[in-house]
């Protein structure tokens, strides 16, 4: 086995070769490129009927769609690089604010944060007219997509009626927004869950790929999120009031830990017993197939006791007032509940006089309080309230940012919703958000924490995007998103601080993308002849520091990048401390057997150093020797 880390993200297709191959070995076969896959054999293996060629299926398609697939499943060779400065806490928080496109982020987040993601929220690009600036290398140029789209022909004679960018903006958008949904997929952890928001331009699409990656069955609504009170009177024919948030689960564990009552309904809970406050909620159906004609079975008689208003589902001396579902207009209704769950529940029933002497209805009590913490609601699908209006938005990211303005910031009130119905505050859940924007997520995830006491913790990914020098903030100094995004998070961890005193991770640790620390020689030295001998003494950039070449090995070795950090010195060499003993990182030259000695005391899991560190080609020899003896649980790799 060899001792060097390859320092690139997972190839994704071989891996997915290695597990058809246990499924299938008959259909892995060879191929000019190293194994390749038998597909007409394998369409034959997954289908009960003979398969005689190509059929019509239901599925999404568009230009580039493989191209899409393709781009997912390619690893990459770039690496992310701390940026101290820009960051706040870096050596003990567990928040990050990753800077560069996010398709290569999400690629070197496969090992460290594989299924470690509780909830994903992103805001895309919505596509409406304008370009965006995810372009990745199999966009196609406008003329190629129209005739690969079917909106004209070879002689460039128009097929349909359209305009003539709409083809290759959805089609553009679809393989963008593809393999970043592909890839934010394997992050979620089985309890996890993502949101996505979207307006009228790409919505039918985005259900449509979030089906196709997650799965139809794991979809679980369409909510509306009322953003403009008012509506946008610039719209054609209906001004616009809302927004989309497609909701779709990993898989049916997801477990919601809902969101807390709401001031104006806990003074609802007015009655008091032995069991604490509660109200009470007809147990009469409304609405829908309200009638005995519709459900007979949940058509039965209750009998109370008129003295202290008990229920029970036999007659007696004690219980003798007939209860009926009956409707106020005389017409037969029925219960919500069904007889036998009646009877498990009995105890939380209670009879009262609606008419006097001869008209008594059933109620349930709904107590405020449930397992000894206040009860919790689910969201509704309709959001909607001054707080999650682009305008209240608006107003709140002002309050911290000032006239460093951001068109459209989603509103923090709604995150924090999104964030409290999915993240216990207790689970010490990764909220992750790939088109950060202005930051609105990691303000709410702090705010959030704040309130509650909460441990959630943030990855938030934000392209460079240039300002416009006509916009406020680019007169205030800030040329990219990225730079307004991480004042805001650092501006609203002090004010929530100031306000709350809360024992929260107010921090953050920048990152920003970047090539690889190692030369192209790293990778390919298969490419490079005795002439250039020169380049194998050092393949590490001479522009890299010990601190980017750590990052780079505790993504290659599936570390989170939240790990603590530690730096210490042994036998005259600096040395990482990542998380404890987790891993040991030492790039200092002139490694020997007496450094190998003081190291292996602390018998750390993982050590890794520099190819070239090592004082000569025996003593890397020895000091292997060395630490497989004295800390056999060690593993040792170099770069």
């Amino acid at each position: 086995m060899s001792d060097r880390l390859d320092l690139q993200s997972p190839d994704l297709v071989n891996e997915n070769l290695d597990k058809l191959a246990e499924l299938f070995p008959n259909c892995v076969t060879e191929g000019a490129d190293g194994k390749a896959v038998d597909f007409d054999l394998l369409k034959q293996e997954l289908s009960h009927a003979v398969v005689a060629g190509n059929n019509e299926r239901y599925r999404l398609e568009w230009p580039g769609k493989r191209e899409a697939i393709v781009t997912a499943n390619l690893p990459t060779t770039k690496t992310l690089r701390p940026v101290r400065e820009d960051s706040v806490d870096f050596d003990n928080t567990e928040n990050l604010y990753i800077e560069g496109d996010n398709l290569e982020v999400l690629k070197l987040l496969q090992e460290s944060y594989l299924g470690k993601i509780k909830m994903i929220y992103i805001d895309p690009p919505y596509n409406t007219g304008k370009d965006f600036v995810y372009k990745d290398n199999f966009s196609k140029d406008a003329q190629e997509e129209l005739i690969d789209s079917g909106q004209k022909d070879e002689y460039n004679q128009r097929l349909v009626a359209n305009q003539e960018t709409a083809g290759r903006y959805h089609s553009n958008w679809l393989s963008m927004m593809y393999p970043r949904l592909k890839l934010a997929r394997n992050l979620l952890n089985k309890n996890g869950v993502i949101f996505a928001s979207i307006d009228d331009h790409e919505a039918h699409n985005l259900k449509k790929l979030l089906d196709e990656v997650f799965g139809e069955t794991n979809f679980i609504s369409d909510v509306v999120v009322v953003s403009n009170l008012k509506g946008r009177n610039d719209k054609k024919y209906i001004a616009t009031a809302n927004e989309r948030l497609l909701m779709y689960v990993k898989t049916d564990e997801f477990q919601e830990y809902g969101l807390s009552l709401p001031e104006d309904k806990i003074s609802d809970y007015k009655e008091e017993d032995d069991d604490g406050k509660y109200r009470l909620i007809e147990l009469r159906k409304r609405g829908g197939p309200d009638t005995r004609a519709e459900r007979p079975n949940m058509f039965y008689p209750f009998y109370v006791n008129p003295e202290s208003g008990e229920v029970s589902l036999e007659p007696n001396q004690k219980f003798h007032v007939e209860a009926l579902p009956v409707k106020s207009n005389g017409v037969e209704g029925r219960w919500r509940w069904g007889k036998d769950t009646a009877k498990l529940r009995i105890k939380s029933l209670l009879g009262r006089e609606v008419r006097a002497g001869d008209k008594y209805n059933i109620y349930e009590k709904d107590y405020l309080e449930q397992e000894g913490s206040l009860k919790r609601i689910k969201p509704k699908s309709v959001m909607s309230g001054a707080a999650y209006s682009t305008d209240g938005a608006t107003k709140k990211y002002r309050q911290v940012m000032g006239d460093i303005d951001f068109n459209n910031p989603k509103s923090v009130d709604f995150l924090n919703d999104l964030i409290e119905y999915t993240c216990a505050p207790d689970e010490n859940a990764i909220v992750l958000d790939f088109f950060s924007g202005s930051g609105t997520t990691a303000h709410s995830t702090l705010e959030l924490n704040a309130k509650d006491g909460g441990n959630r913790k943030f990855i938030m990914v934000q392209v460079p995007e240039e300002i416009d020098e006509s916009d406020k903030a680019f007169k205030k100094g800030y040329r990219t998103i990225s730079q307004i995004g991480k004042e805001r998070i650092r501006r609203a961890a002090k004010k929530i601080k100031e306000e709350t005193n809360a024992d929260i991770d107010y921090g953050f640790r920048v990152y920003r993308l970047d090539n690889s620390n190692m030369e192209d020689v790293y990778y390919r030295p298969q490419d490079y002849d005795q002439g250039n001998l020169d380049l194998f003494g050092d393949n590490v950039k001479s522009d890299r520091t010990a601190d980017d070449l750590l990052v780079q090995v505790m993504l290659d070795w599936g570390l989170p990048l939240s790990l603590k950090i530690e730096q210490t010195e042994i036998s005259g060499k600096n040395v990482f401390k990542v998380a404890e003993n987790s891993l040991y990182a030492c790039f200092d030259g002139g490694i020997d057997e007496d450094f190998a000695k003081a190291i292996a005391k602390d018998e750390p899991m993982r050590i890794v150093f520099k190819d070239n560190g090592f004082a000569s080609d025996t003593a890397k020899v020895n000091v292997q020797q060395l630490l497989k003896q004295l800390s056999p649980a060690t593993e040792m790799k170099v770069i």
